[in-house]
């Protein structure tokens, strides 16, 4: 017996270490294509106008001497070693340290939270390194956090501004990375002629992946990492060649004293190239943003196996060629492809273009990544998104900002035509991102894992320090290109911040306009008004209360169906909201009106369903909600704000336990047998050539005293579907208050109603039949 559980043993460990090399050499495609195509541009960008060059090699190996340490400080020490393991639940990024800290210090920028949303798994999950109790200084820390909504407000802002320098990141990181790739064309043409072919060639090469986002990189993804892999061995063979034909002591470089010598002799000229040195680092965010569709471990093996010391090995081969070859013309002559033998450039050259084409698709998708996550916690205006991808999670596709993207991306491109600006540019992005990563995970270390407070002050002054120069040095560079991350990041950051302050302001209003339960009951009589067959969903953001937009449709229209649904889709600071905990149904009113209310809650990287797919789990979650309540006779309480609302956890259709049957369409059963109901997911009738067909079966139990009313209940609901199910919507329009200030009347009148008309409506609105949506128009004075 301990033979065959060694064996098993062995055979599990096997396959799990199978599984982590394989995510491992996946990730290469995704997660390192930025950062594995810095060599081209890195020396270029340094030295170009900012350092006069000797015969001597001080300068050069200075520089290799912080591109070393930089990578092993930042990268490996503060990535690899300590940032990954901040995860959300397994996710990254800057909107997951934003999340942990909303969740262990009750600062959530969501409006509609609920008590009920803090039994969630995911909510509830906590690190292993979360252990010990809270120090003194956490706890003040955590309540002058919850107290105070302006400090909340200033960590809201600190993590858009992180959101928006990545955004800015996908607009310079395919531009750079492209334009260099195909700078190595200059190698082969004249001085003068070679940017008459660098510009154009890049915006092709430009408009091409930009045009063919859409169709996703699910197709040609595995090609990724074979390229990536390809590009780092290309790299790193031909550092070790230069290292031992040019100068087989570069390895001298890497010791900190070059560092000192360099700024001793080169100064303020020095100080100033940082900038450029600081793009070695650049993708390095993305260790941590994509941790979601990986693991620690596999990015940790990917970097410190393979990336890691290629690109050492490529940098210490570009210095060790360059100090051989002191006859520098500017930029023009000190490229990547001036160390790359010729008889192999252009070889290199189609494989560093393919390379900048997989690191320009990573940090685009990155981008639509995290908007989505904004859009989801109300910080982002309302977009399309399209799952390019059923299968592999995370690829998604959002037009307006691909087309944005791409426009913008075009006109730096062209605007600048030089690397050095665009590495300017592009330099200032990463670090400040990295800045804001500093920062949100000091409050991390107190807050979340519970350490001492010399930990957090300990890093931010480690690692702040090191980011603080690379970004005094990268804004010193304002005027020669670094204005465009910050211009772009302002727009982006002012379009967020009306956002979240208009869609405040519009819930604040409908709670403070919310009418009660009883004057939507006591309607009957005084407005004579009808129920009409079928199932109507009313679209609001409350969780409790009749919303404002329905006593207006019900009071100009009095009528409404027979089943009525108040329909609440909201989003919860969590990553992802299991399938068992997805709905929160209760009743509205007595039982004999059929009013009920449904939360559906998805985490900020949760896949919204389509129509369909979507209308069916609804209506089989109030079903299974009747038949629960009829076990158990009162639902359970799920801490929900309203006293006179009990709310159920219902799970999706695949979820239930007991009490529902799921066959195909050769049903050998009576679905009118007594003591059944049968209610039949839509997609049945969507997909009527398909052998198999879903349905779901609701038993009912067969207690005297509840089986006929429950019976009824279900046979209404069912009767309901099949008449059909009609979208209320609401379209508010915003107005400032007459003696509002000016900068409210100008974020609430231009600002918010410009981006209201001219974005997407609500999530629901987005998948809903138009020939069964009904919108409700209502001016919000707010």
């Amino acid at each position: 017996m301990d033979i065959e559980s060694r064996t098993y043993q062995n055979t599990v460990k096997k396959e799990s270490w199978r599984t982590v090399l394989t995510l491992a050499y996946q990730s290469l495609g995704v997660v390192y294509g930025d950062l594995s195509i810095s060599p081209l541009y890195v020396f270029k960008s340094t030295f170009a106008e900012d350092i006069e060059h000797s015969d001597s090699n001080d300068e050069i190996f200075g520089v290799l001497s912080f591109i070393f340490w930089t990578i092993t400080l930042v990268p490996l020490f503060k990535y690899v070693f300590i940032v990954l393991r901040a995860d959300d639940n397994g996710e990254g990024g800057t909107f997951a340290l934003y999340s942990l800290l909303c969740r262990h210090a009750r600062v959530n920028s969501l409006p509609s939270c609920q008590l009920a949303d803090e039994q969630l798994t995911e909510y509830k999950t906590e690190s292993p390194l979360e252990m010990g109790p809270r120090s003194g200084f956490a706890a003040r820390l955590k309540s002058t956090l919850e107290k105070r909504r302006v400090l909340q407000k200033v960590l809201l802002v600190l993590a858009l501004i992180g959101t928006c320098m990545v955004i800015g990141d996908g607009v310079l990181t395919p531009a750079i990375s492209v334009f260099s790739a195909v700078s190595g064309v200059e190698l082969s043409t004249a001085k003068e002629h070679h940017k008459y072919i660098e510009v154009p060639a890049a915006c092709v090469i430009l408009i091409g992946l930009f045009a063919l986002q859409h169709y996703g990189t699910h197709r040609v993804g595995f090609l990724f990492a074979p390229v990536i892999l390809l590009w780092l061995m290309c790299i790193s063979a031909i550092g070790v060649y230069n290292i031992f034909h040019w100068n087989p002591h570069v390895y001298q470089a890497l010791s900190p004293y070059y560092m000192y010598k360099f700024l001793k002799k080169t100064q303020s000229k020095g100080w100033m190239s940082l900038g450029g040195i600081l793009l070695c680092i650049t993708g390095s965010e993305a260790m941590f943003a994509d941790l979601g569709h990986f693991s620690q471990l596999s990015i940790k093996i990917a970097f410190t196996s393979l990336v890691y010391p290629s690109l050492i090995l490529a940098y210490m081969g570009q210095a060790a060629y360059l100090s051989q070859h002191h006859v520098i013309d500017t930029s023009y002559n000190i490229g990547f492809y001036v160390s790359v033998p010729e008889k192999l450039r252009w070889p290199v050259l189609v494989i560093a273009i393919l390379a900048a084409v997989v690191g320009s698709q990573a940090i685009i998708t990155g981008t639509f990544s995290i908007i989505k996550q904004c859009s989801a916690l109300g910080c982002f205006p309302k977009v399309k998104i399209v799952h390019t991808s059923s299968k592999i999670h995370g690829q998604i596709y959002i037009p307006e900002i691909n087309w944005l993207l791409m426009v913008l991306c075009l006109a730096v491109t062209i605007g600048f035509r030089d690397t050095k600006r665009l590495g300017n540019a592009s330099g200032l992005a990463v670090i400040t991102v990295m800045l804001v990563t500093t920062c949100l995970m000091s409050l991390v270390i107190v807050l979340c894992w519970h350490k001492n407070i010399l930990f957090a002050i300990a890093f931010v002054v480690f690692f702040g320090t090191i980011e603080s120069l690379y970004f005094t040095a990268s804004l010193i560079k304002f005027l020669e290109g670094a204005w465009v991350p910050v211009a772009l990041s302002l727009c982006f950051l002012a379009a967020m911040c009306t956002w979240h302050y208009g869609t405040l302001k519009r819930y604040e209003f409908d709670v403070q306009n919310k009418v009660s339960v009883n004057w939507l009951l006591s309607l009957g009589q005084t407005l004579g008004i009808k129920r009409v067959r079928g199932v109507g969903l009313i679209h609001t953001e409350l969780v409790s209360g009749v919303p404002a937009i329905f006593s207006h449709f019900v009071t100009n229209l009095p009528a409404f169906h027979q089943v009525l649904v108040f329909l609440c889709v909201k989003s919860v600071p969590v990553p992802h909201v299991r399938p068992e905990e997805r709905f929160l149904v209760g009743r509205v009113g007595p039982k004999q009106y059929r009013m009920y209310r449904c939360i559906v809650r998805y985490g900020y990287r949760d896949v919204h369903k389509d129509d369909i797919e979507f209308e069916g789990d609804l209506v089989c979650s109030i079903a299974e909600f009747v038949r629960s309540e009829a076990e158990t006779a009162v639902a359970e309480t799920n801490g929900d704000d309203d006293d006179d609302e009990r709310m159920s956890v219902v799970g999706t259709c695949s979820t239930y336990m007991q009490g529902v049957e799921d066959h195909d369409g050769s049903d050998l059963d009576d679905p009118d047998k007594p003591g059944t109901s049968e209610i039949r997911s839509p997609m049945a009738k969507k997909k009527k050539k398909s052998k198999v067909k879903k349905k779901v079966r609701f038993i009912v139990p067969e207690t005297p005293k509840i089986e006929k009313e429950t019976r009824e209940e279900l046979m209404e609901l069912t009767e309901a579907r099949e008449g059909g199910v009609a979208y209320i919507m609401g379209n508010a329009y915003m107005r400032a208050k007459h003696g509002s200030g000016l900068v409210k009347r100008v974020a609430i009148n231009v600002g918010y109603e410009f981006l209201r008309r001219n974005t997407r409506g609500p999530r629901t609105a987005l998948t809903s039949p138009h020939a069964s949506t009904l919108e409700v128009g209502m001016i919000y004075h707010v």
